[in-house]
């Protein structure tokens, strides 16, 4: 018949076709990663170049490459001080996740053990994430300033702590479940109390995930910017609200700024390698059951 194909036509469309699902499902998932991988390093890499050449140049479009200089980062600290900013987001941060984190574990550990409040009480803390920031700081505003706590550390910490304890608390509920409940059990019927299995048993076996909650609250207080804009000071003003100051009459002081976001984020970036395991660890321990 002249409209009959070959007996081999058909299997090599196939082979082909075969071969060409193989290659898409090779190429395709690389291709996905080294676009997201793009659109997270080429803004660091853009901002690296920026804080690396003088401050004229940082403004010319195109962009022209010179030899690489460190003034803008020596500039950040004489001109403006940045060393306070760095000092009073470190003290806030780490106070803020040392007073959030036993908190939070209580309150977890009470969900999880107790049912405290029922579903009802987790939806509540839930959705006081929802809320938009701006809601709570006016009335913390309001407290402070009656208080006399504006312009001081405490004033921010606190007002971490109303973020940082709900989100901890509903991701450390999922740490004292599944097998960490088991073992808990087991303790408690070898006659530890609950105590002495909270402290030998519970504690240690969540520890990654305590952990990686910490390095989560950490990064969530390192990075605030609302509540230090509206409660901080001169004296008291963080790296967020100290990188949106770095103007002029000129306007915005882009090598500068690149400058200090990359000191800014120095800590966050040497503190992941270092706590990787426990917080790979952690978040893998709260999603398998």
């Amino acid at each position: 018949m002249a409209g009959a194909r070959k007996p081999g036509t058909t299997t090599v469309g196939r082979t082909a076709r075969r071969q060409v699902g193989r290659i898409a499902r090779r190429v395709v998932p690389h291709a996905i990663l080294i676009a997201f991988s793009a659109a997270i390093v080429l803004p660091l890499i853009w901002v690296l170049r920026v804080a690396l050449t003088d401050r004229l140049t940082a403004y010319k479009v195109p962009p022209e490459w010179v030899a690489p200089r460190l003034d803008n980062f020596f500039a950040i600290f004489t001109d403006y001080p940045f060393g306070t900013y760095f000092l009073n987001s470190t003290v806030v941060a780490v106070s803020a996740t040392l007073i959030a984190l036993p908190l939070a574990a209580g309150l977890g550990y009470a969900f999880a053990r107790f049912n405290t409040g029922g579903m009802a009480l987790r939806l509540f803390v839930l959705s006081s994430q929802m809320l938009p920031p701006v809601i709570l700081v006016l009335p913390l505003f309001a407290m402070f300033l009656m208080a006399n706590l504006i312009n001081t550390w405490a004033a921010l910490i606190f007002a971490h702590l109303t973020i940082n304890i709900p989100f901890l608390a509903w991701i450390l509920v999922a740490f004292f479940q599944g097998d960490v409940a088991i073992l808990e059990q087991a303790a408690r019927i070898d006659g530890a109390t609950r105590l002495q299995a909270f402290v030998r048993i519970t504690l240690p076996v969540a520890s990654p995930g305590i952990l990686a909650a910490g390095i989560l609250a950490f990064i969530l207080s390192w990075n605030e910017f609302l509540f230090a804009l509206i409660l901080s000071g001169p004296q008291t003003n963080t790296l967020p609200v100290g990188l949106a100051s770095m103007q002029s009459h000129r306007g915005v002081e882009i090598a500068l700024l690149s400058a200090g976001t990359l000191v800014a984020i120095l800590p966050v970036f040497a503190l992941l390698p270092f706590m990787r395991r426990y917080l790979i660890k952690g978040l893998s321990l709260g999603a398998l059951k």
